[in-house]
């Protein structure tokens, strides 16, 4: 039995936006920015590829793959374009809070 391979699999959900997006926001929200970024790249290699989001990025290549990695820190206007061009965008919502949970500092 042949395994296919994680970007054969999901090609075509990655090119749903709204899977992309359930999928983005359950990165962020489980693991941080961090499985974000590493997921935002594995929808960048299933649909669009490296280079051409680069390019439209207006990034190199590489800088590309070093943004988007575990470590990585990209400018928030990259983060921006790469998600227009797969169809999404930023959004803000409030955060809820254990009142408990918060702790302020008497100093």
């Amino acid at each position: 039995m042949k395994l296919n391979s994680f970007d054969e699999v999901f090609s075509n959900e990655f090119r749903d936006p709204e899977f992309v997006k359930e999928y983005l926001e359950a990165a962020l929200e489980e693991n941080g920015i961090q499985s974000f970024l590493v997921a935002l790249q594995n929808v960048i290699r299933a649909t669009e590829g490296m280079t051409k989001t680069a390019e439209i990025a207006g990034v190199g290549r590489e800088s590309l793959y070093k943004s988007l990695s575990e470590s990585g820190n990209p400018q928030i206007a990259t983060i921006d374009k790469i998600l227009r061009q797969i169809g999404l965008r930023f959004s803000v919502t409030t955060l809820t809070i254990d009142s408990q949970e918060i702790r302020v500092s008497n100093t």
